[in-house]
């Protein structure tokens, strides 16, 4: 009996470790999910846009690995609670002419993000999509936005 309820767990689990969920999402966190992963892509497409004008650098080119992580946690959400998983629609990016200016434009997006889950916590209920948002805010608070006002501390226009 006890190998039973092993296997049950493991044919629970999805390839992220979350467990699949049979509870069904309210309409608002199905929508705090998906503006969650939209903001991520964002970050990732601004920062690849940044580089690609402006060559590879610091601080861009480690937290873009870090927003696909994040898009990763994201998805494996989605993925437990048997959502689909949105489609990625490419945007217009508009990118500054420095990188003084490119890392403004990203303490601008990493504060926005911030706020944002703010906003999206406020109304969640389910722990796991909870701590996701908690982990992916704290990382934008305590590591890129710093990262970001450092780059801007060592360029001037």
């Amino acid at each position: 009996m006890r190998l039973a309820g092993i296997f049950v767990m493991a044919a629970c689990s999805t390839q992220s470790g979350h467990m699949a969920s049979n509870q069904s999402l309210s309409s608002d966190t199905e929508s705090a999910l998906r503006s969650a992963l939209e903001d991520e892509r964002d970050a990732e497409d601004t920062y690849a846009a940044v580089m690609t004008k402006h060559g590879e650098m610091r601080p861009f080119a480690n937290i873009i690995h870090a927003e696909r992580r994040h898009q990763q946690e994201l998805i494996a959400l989605f993925e437990s609670y048997g959502i689909e998983v949105p489609k990625r629609h490419a945007k217009a990016i508009e990118v500054p002419t420095t990188i003084a200016g490119a890392c403004r434009q990203a303490i601008e997006a990493e504060t926005r993000n911030i706020a944002m889950y703010d906003k999206l916590l406020a109304g969640i209920e389910q722990e796991d999509i909870r701590q996701t948002f908690l982990r992916l805010q704290t990382a934008s608070r305590d590591r890129h936005l710093p990262a970001f006002e450092r780059c801007l501390g060592r360029r001037s226009e």
